[in-house]
């Protein structure tokens, strides 16, 4: 097993292994490396969803997405990122997080690892974006970082108001908003394992931040989100065909950027998700 850092930000490309076929030991090495780079891009892979299935397990229980129209026919903790239309039926979701956040956010018990298995993937364009939340509270100012210390942030699952590209636009169903109340988590959060402390807010999911003035919380969140969404913080990952990712939803924030994507160019991506702790 070769690791290859992506940049100095975040990431490292995983070359020699085989996610189908993987005994202890490479798996231990593997869990540490997603651990220390954060992101992690297998390539020259072949995996398909039955094994992705079984290597997602391996790092924890698998949740099943809300969205369930866009899940995988026989495989229901899977959900398909697809701009494909087979049949006049849609293949998956088209722009799925195409906004900064971290997955399932707005859950008690928010995404430990998020695992992307390329099928599709065009030419060009179809990066998604990452953010080191790690280096973006790191970097705060002292006197941030004091105003930011025991705070919690209201953290929500629907299209925005202010008709922004920073959320989902997705229109869901009664079932569907009944299991995607408002969630409050803390604004920095201590890694359950690193112990580092990490940035947890998210433009396309966080609202508002509890017991503060409406116009207060909003001028911080905004400055929050400017920062971690600098330029020179963020690391485009171009896809290539047998790429399979993963990433620490811990300490990563991502958007993918398939808005952007011509119509006639087309990507497929199978995606699983594994359940995490409720943030401290």
């Amino acid at each position: 097993m070769q690791a290859t850092p992506l940049s100095p930000l975040i990431g490292a490309a995983i070359r020699g292994v085989d996610l189908g076929n993987l005994d202890d030991a490479t798996y231990d090495r593997i869990y540490q490396a997603f651990l220390d780079h954060q992101l992690l891009v297998f390539k020259d892979q072949a995996l398909s969803p039955a094994r992705q299935l079984a290597f997602s397990r391996r790092l924890g229980p698998l949740d099943i997405h809300v969205l369930s129209q866009y899940n995988h026919p026989e495989y229901p903790e899977i959900f398909v990122l697809s701009n494909e239309v087979k049949n006049g039926v849609p293949a998956g979701i088209a722009d799925g997080g195409s906004y900064w956040h971290s997955d399932f956010a707005f859950r008690e018990k928010p995404a430990k690892a998020t695992i992307l298995n390329a099928q599709v993937i065009p030419p060009e364009g179809g990066n998604t974006l990452f953010v080191n939340m790690y280096r973006a509270y790191d970097d705060l100012d002292d006197e941030t970082r004091s105003r930011l210390e025991g705070q919690r942030a209201v953290h929500r699952y629907r299209p925005r108001r202010d008709k922004t590209d920073d959320g989902t636009r997705v229109v869901m169903d009664r079932a569907q908003l009944a299991q995607t109340p408002d969630v409050v988590h803390p604004i920095v959060r201590t890694h359950p394992e690193t112990g580092r402390r990490a940035l947890f807010v998210h433009p396309g999911m966080t609202a508002e931040i509890v017991g503060w003035p409406e116009e207060e919380s909003r001028r911080m969140l905004d400055y929050l989100f400017a920062h971690c969404t600098q330029e020179s913080y963020q690391y485009a990952l171009q896809w290539s065909p047998g790429d399979v990712v993963m990433w620490d939803n811990r300490c990563v924030m991502h958007k993918a950027t398939t808005r952007d994507l011509p119509a006639h160019l087309k990507r497929t991506i199978l995606r699983t998700t594994v359940l995490g702790d409720r943030p401290v």
